[in-house]
């Protein structure tokens, strides 16, 4: 292993731990309010988190050993079971609805987000289906269905965010893998018309879009959550009012611990202390990216690639929700987000990341 790459793992590995860190402290100070009114008696979500982050570690240990992890079959499996989570995830009486969509199974006092892990199990199969097509054409329909099957699936929930999330994630991967750039100008219309009937087809997506337009439009609904964002980010200035002090997460700004975590960053540390978290995730993207650029292995390259992808476009999501960048969807702040499933799937995301950037995917 050349000096460079022990220099990018390092990078990548501490920033991911540096954000899981941030995570925990700003998950206590964002849901201690909320916790306390919505949750009296249960465990405090840091100490949740906390148990949430040694299980993730356990399973990046893991997959950082584990023999198969080059293996076509064992993504198939993982790509299968995916599918077949998915669908329990519509099954009334299996799947259980929150916040308006139908995207968690609840085993008793657990819960899972089977989108969450279908986003690695895409990239994961795609990878493994193109590192053996060695200079023979790249464009297969199957290529496609492998993205749109769970891609429909996510969308019956609705989740549109993860939906999103995923498709960008393996698009990433189609390039890396050599498909055509007139392939994605295609596909960009296609989606274009795609997403414009989705919206048609779901008045509450068009009401996102207006108030990302002009939340004030209807402050006390699909502006509301935009609006309480805005005014933690905003008067927080260069250096906030300090850790422990955010205003809005005295009920002002709904689950603060969950999407809009940001916010309440931004608030108490201000704009020199967020601008440091975005670093960080500018740090961890460009770690990845610089690993996947090292592999000489075609699997390496687009597993590296697409798992990068991935937490980098889940970042700025995310970020740009809560800036007022972009429209509100659920999407979940990678490492720092409250949440078992987001954070197990975001160590499951490093974990690969370090194994075949480090050159061991195929061991």
């Amino acid at each position: 292993m050349h000096a460079l790459e022990k220099k990018l793992l390092i990078l990548f590995a501490s920033a991911a731990a540096a954000l899981s860190f941030l995570g925990i402290l700003f998950v206590h100070s964002a849901g201690s309010y909320w916790g306390e009114i919505h949750y009296e008696g249960s465990l405090p979500f840091a100490l949740k988190q906390t148990v949430y982050l040694a299980v993730a570690l356990a399973a990046a240990a893991f997959i950082l050993r584990f023999r198969g992890i080059g293996n076509k079959k064992f993504w198939s499996a993982v790509y299968i079971l995916s599918i077949i989570l998915l669908v329990g995830v519509l099954i009334p009486g299996i799947g259980a609805v929150r916040n308006g969509s139908q995207s968690w199974i609840a085993l008793g006092p657990i819960s899972l987000q089977p989108a969450e892990f279908t986003k690695i199990a895409v990239i994961g199969k795609l990878a493994s289906m193109l590192g053996e097509q060695r200079g023979r054409k790249v464009f297969r329909f199957s290529h496609l269905a492998v993205i749109l099957l769970p891609a429909g699936l996510i969308m019956l929930q609705p989740d549109f965010g993860s939906m999103m999330i995923m498709t960008v994630s393996a698009f990433c991967v189609l390039l890396i893998a050599g498909y055509p750039l007139k392939f994605f100008f295609g596909l960009g219309a296609a989606g274009a018309a795609g997403i414009t009937a989705l919206i048609a087809a779901a008045p509450y997506r068009l009401d996102r879009i207006k108030a990302f337009l002009d939340p004030w439009s209807d402050p006390l609904g699909s502006g509301f959550q935009g609006i309480q964002s805005l005014l933690a980010v905003g008067p927080a200035g260069l250096l906030g009012y300090g850790y422990g002090q955010s205003r809005q997460k005295y009920l002002y700004l709904p689950e603060p611990q969950n999407d809009f975590i940001f916010a309440i960053i931004a608030e108490e540390i201000g704009f020199i202390g967020s601008s440091a978290v975005i670093l960080l995730f500018l740090l961890l993207t460009a770690a990845a990216f610089g690993l996947a650029a090292r592999q000489r292995d075609p699997f390496s390259l687009q597993m590296v690639s697409g798992m990068a992808a991935m937490l980098g476009f889940q970042s700025f999501l995310n970020i740009g929700v809560v800036t007022g960048l972009l429209p509100v969807t659920g999407v979940t702040l990678p490492f720092i987000s409250y949440g078992g499933s987001s954070l197990l799937a975001a160590w499951i995301a490093a974990a690969l990341i370090l194994r075949f950037g480090s050159g061991g995917g195929k061991g």
